[in-house]
């Protein structure tokens, strides 16, 4: 197998990917994009032989030099509110000009035949996808459901306030941790056969909020309520800044309508084990935090 290029390797998702990575691949043969190849986070990636080329998804000449050589191409995407297009776009047409045989991207994963629309997300992903599937490359599109290690962010320290505060809503979400959606991406890494395929990456069961506080309850011993809010009162709540609004009540309205609660297998098929669940993921957490 010849040379695996990782994007975005300093972030929480990539460096997870990168160590996996050199457990099952030589390292001489594993290269990174970053924008500071300096980085204490990629540096003793580096000592072990990782060649780190600096780049940029807006700088198209940085992606042809880092991208020569190159036969399999790890496309995380870029963050929310940026111009997720024209990066994502940038980066399959500098792979398909530089050689390289098969980009694997990192999607959202929503529900077949969807309407569900994520401000800054969703329309972004659809781009990226279909320009994936029109560029004649091998592609392998891993849809990822929202990261466990990120719920909190819907809403807030419940264990510090004493609750789950949120709008209405019964629905789940089937939420998985970064280190079994690291694995899933090693394994199509590594692995022939996923030329071409699309994976949804949920986890292995859902949970709604009013779930969460119960299990926050059960593990912590505090009594963690769960109680609703207007959607004005939550974001007022939350205190995040205004232009943000859109984007946490789409996620938290997804969450509410049940567009992440359906279980594929399909994370648990590449990784060979059980995903973490959100239970053992709460009890891990406050663990470590007592």
């Amino acid at each position: 197998m010849g040379k695996i290029l990782i994007t975005g390797a300093t972030g929480n998702l990539g460096i997870r990917t990168l160590d996996l990575l050199l457990q099952k691949f030589p390292s001489n043969q594993v290269a990174v994009l970053v924008r500071d190849p300096e980085s204490e986070k990629i540096e003793r990636f580096i000592k072990e032989g990782v060649e780190a080329h600096q780049g940029d998804y807006f700088d198209y000449n940085s992606l042809l030099r880092a991208f020569n050589g190159v036969e399999k191409l790890m496309l995380i995407s870029a963050v929310a509110f940026t111009d997720r297009n024209t990066q994502h776009f940038n980066v399959i047409a500098a792979a398909k000009q530089a050689g390289v045989k098969q980009v694997i991207y990192t999607s959202i994963i929503r529900k077949e035949n969807s309407n569900l629309i994520l401000p800054e997300v969703t329309m972004s992903d659809l781009f990226a996808e279909q320009a994936l599937r029109a560029s004649g490359l091998d592609y392998t599109i891993l849809r990822n459901p929202p990261y466990l290690e990120t719920l909190h962010s819907f809403y807030g320290d419940a264990l510090k306030v004493g609750g789950v505060r949120v709008p209405e809503g019964s629905g789940k979400v089937a939420a998985a941790s970064l280190d079994d959606l690291a694995a899933a991406n090693v394994a199509v890494l590594t692995q022939s056969g996923h030329e071409n395929h699309t994976y949804n990456l949920s986890g292995s069961e859902g949970s709604s909020f009013a779930d969460i506080a119960e299990a926050l309850s059960e593990i912590s011993e505090k009594n963690i309520a769960y109680e609703t809010l207007s959607e004005n009162d939550y974001l007022e709540a939350m205190g995040m800044p205004a232009f943000t609004n859109d984007f946490l009540l789409g996620w938290v309205r997804a969450v509410n309508t049940g567009e992440f609660s359906e279980t594929s297998g399909d994370l648990e098929r590449l990784i060979g084990r059980k995903p973490m669940t959100y239970k053992e993921f709460f009890k891990k957490q406050i663990a470590i935090s007592t």
